[in-house]
């Protein structure tokens, strides 16, 4: 079922799906709700999915921020507004990627109404000079070429080698998924991961138990730094993928939906 509330003056839809608790799913940079289908597809059986489409994603609109000026906040913010309108008290939250920063964003903000939050390949600190250098770049690609342009030669950067060479129909999928996007929105984006700050100390200070999945080839959530970080919660559970990229919610989704399943059954 679609669902669409308005914030900031805004349209914002997500989906829910199932019965039982509630489990809220943040897809990442340049995706929408969809990127979870094999999850959802799998825990709907069991608890029910909150799926957004983050404001300036999908169905649902971008806040009217002015140039550079959306926030991770300001997407966390818009989380809430959903928590709320569904008039749930508590619930674990699992952010893909850039969804892995708003969930972040929102656990120090709003812990109380977390049980529990996971990052999938995700991490904790800020950009390095390198990577905002990196994603200015990718700003200036956009405006030259566009956000297709932009998307057609950055996403299959996300998956391993091999998967891109025996499924290439399902990274050429997403890249056609993600061909309605508008580039100011995917720069605004970038603009607002190049500001976020370092959210190392809401690993501890949440006090709630966080999952981590990490992949050995994953470039943009790299191992080294998330091993950094896995001793900040109290509680942490933690599963490394060998010969995974950024993508195992497409490569390995039978792998990944038994990690979630665990972790949500242990920590709700």
């Amino acid at each position: 079922m679609i669902k669409t509330i308005t914030c900031k003056n805004t349209a914002l839809s997500y989906y829910v799906f199932g019965k039982g608790f509630p489990v809220v799913l943040l897809h990442g940079f340049a995706e929408t709700y969809a990127i979870w289908k094999n999850q959802s597809g799998f825990l709907k059986n069991y608890y029910k999915l909150i799926v957004p489409d983050l404001p300036g994603s999908g169905a649902s609109g971008l806040f009217e921020t002015g140039k550079n000026n959306l926030s991770i906040d300001e997407l966390a913010d818009s989380i809430h507004s959903i928590i709320i309108n569904e008039n749930i008290g508590h619930c674990i939250m699992l952010g893909h990627s850039m969804g892995g920063y708003i969930t972040l964003s929102y656990a120090e903000k709003y812990a109380h109404t977390l049980k529990a939050f996971g990052l999938i390949h995700s991490t904790a600190y800020a950009d390095s000079e390198e990577k905002k250098q990196i994603r200015k770049r990718g700003i200036e690609m956009m405006e030259a070429y566009g956000s297709y342009a932009f998307l057609k030669t950055t996403t299959p950067n996300l998956f391993t080698t091999g998967f891109k060479e025996t499924h290439a129909h399902i990274v050429k999928e997403l890249i056609e998924e993600s061909r309605h996007f508008k580039k100011e929105n995917l720069q605004q984006y970038y603009y607002a991961m190049m500001k976020r700050t370092d959210k190392t100390r809401v690993l501890k200070n949440a006090g709630l138990p966080v999952l981590f999945v990490a992949g050995t080839e994953d470039a943009a959530a790299p191992l080294n730094d998330v091993l950094k970080q896995v001793h900040e919660p109290e509680i942490a559970y933690i599963h490394i993928m060998n010969n995974m990229a950024h993508q195992s919610l497409l490569e390995v989704p039978v792998e990944l939906n038994r990690i979630l399943k665990n972790f949500i059954d242990e920590t709700s």
